[in-house]
């Protein structure tokens, strides 16, 4: 498999061409990258008019994961989120009222941020079983084939968050087997779930009948932080493939990173190498290494295999507390919270790494259980639409003096960037409960007349 962009940036950096261009750094040294750091000149193509080198690399990319086209984003799934979205919004039929999303609460803040530019109606999903927590919906197609049907008028989409940040596979199949039945298109967040694409068994959402869905590149393969890909199925409604650079172009900078691109470019030729065998490999390392720390009395959780979700009470701790051992014994995790410490394993962890984490395991003392509740998805009314409370006159009061008022601009913490009150919503004494033990001590509402 050929490398176009590497190729050419690698080329332009040793012919010795003066640089009257951005950037300013003229291919000089001083992090250390710069001379493969270029922009769009005569020869690099054009990332939102592709037709040479980007082109070529972005249609080999897509044969790696089997969709009718793929785009490279610099600028993380979260550009990929707001595209999907605009594309479905640009590509119905209907447009005589706002598109409607059927979604799980679970969803990453450049969700709401869509829904906010694109004037979004969403009808959340709650999953009849519970919540595990803020971060992680656990929707059967039940859910999501009941949803589907209360709604006022058939959505325009369904938007599923698979996998969810702690590492729980949603039933992509199902889910889209239900979209199908009801004419309604499925798109995909699977910004954690890149390399499900090269397992044994392909988990991939493109595999699972997505129309859409999206790939933080960086989270799992080996690219660049911002690296995505936004994938679009030979089977998605007419006109997706068409507009979809375009759509793009509306909500990103119109000064893409070429070092970015260049990892994607590289990355899509280390995935047709010996990657499958080499995540293989990875995938049996860390099975054993989770039977480890099960028989040591640790209880884990989620489905991804290259994932390791720590519920951390079940051994006296606080998933903070727990973060904090580790980092005691030079281990960072992804995600730590009340409850949980998520860490993830790429082909490119070494075996001492497992070693090492079985090790700061293993040597601490056994404590009683601690009790624990979990953070439930809060389940409120809205009193304004999504982007009328966001673009409303404001102000930034005390969460305590919050209660009954519209929560104005979204509510997350960081990470897992999940908001635990929407643009709109009537911030209730369980909302705001739940903002003060993320740490959340004031909130954006709308300003009462």
């Amino acid at each position: 498999m050929s490398t176009p962009i590497n190729d050419f940036v690698k080329s332009y950096s040793e012919s010795g061409t003066v640089r009257f261009h951005m950037p300013g750094h003229k291919g000089v040294r001083l992090h250390g990258l710069e001379p493969f750091d270029i922009t769009e000149i005569k020869g690099a193509d054009y990332l939102f008019e592709a037709e040479g080198i980007i082109a070529q690399s972005e249609e080999q990319t897509g044969r790696c994961f089997g969709s009718a086209k793929t785009l490279y984003s610099t600028e993380g799934s979260s550009l990929c989120i707001k595209t999907m979205l605009g594309i479905v919004n640009k590509c119905r039929k209907n447009k005589s009222e706002p598109m409607l999303a059927v979604a799980p609460r679970n969803v990453h803040k450049a969700f709401i941020n869509a829904c906010i530019l694109l004037d979004i109606r969403v009808s959340w999903v709650f999953p009849k079983g519970g919540s595990r927590s803020l971060c992680s919906s656990s929707v059967t197609a039940d859910d999501i084939a009941a949803a589907i049907d209360s709604c006022d008028r058939k959505p325009d989409c369904v938007y599923i968050t698979s996998p969810d940040y702690l590492g729980y596979i949603a039933d992509i199949a199902a889910v889209s087997k239900v979209c199908k039945s009801r004419g309604v298109p499925l798109i995909c967040d699977n910004a954690h779930g890149a390399y499900l694409n090269f397992l044994e068994k392909n988990l991939h959402p493109m595999a699972l009948g997505a129309d859409m869905c999206c790939d933080s590149a960086h989270k799992t393969l080996p690219c660049y932080t911002g690296s995505a890909l936004l994938h679009i199925s030979e089977n998605a409604p007419e006109g997706y493939a068409g507009c979809a650079k375009t759509v793009m172009s509306l909500f990103a900078s119109t000064s893409p990173s070429y070092l970015i691109m260049e990892s994607l470019d590289r990355c899509s030729h280390y995935l047709t190498g010996d990657y499958r065998e080499q995540l293989a490999e990875t995938v049996r390392r860390t099975s054993l290494c989770k039977a480890r720390l099960t028989a040591l009395g640790w209880e884990l959780c989620g489905d991804e295999p290259c994932k390791i979700t720590i519920f951390a009470p079940k051994k006296g701790l606080s998933g903070r507390d727990l973060g904090e051992v580790l980092r005691s014994n030079n281990i960072e995790p992804e995600y730590t919270d009340s409850g949980y410490v998520v860490l993830m394993v790429t082909p490119f962890n070494k075996e001492s790494d497992f070693a090492a984490l079985e090790a700061a395991l293993a040597k601490l003392p056994v404590r009683a259980p601690l009790a624990y509740t979990a953070d439930p998805l809060p389940v409120t009314g809205a009193a304004m639409s999504i982007r009328s409370a966001a673009f409303a006159d404001s102000e930034l009061i005390p969460v305590t003096a919050a209660e009954n008022r519209i929560c104005a601009m979204t509510v997350t913490s960081c990470q897992p960037s999940v908001p635990a009150a929407v643009s709109g919503e009537i911030l209730t004494r369980e909302v705001i409960e739940l903002l003060m033990r993320y740490g959340i001590g004031s909130v954006e509402v709308v300003t009462e007349k």
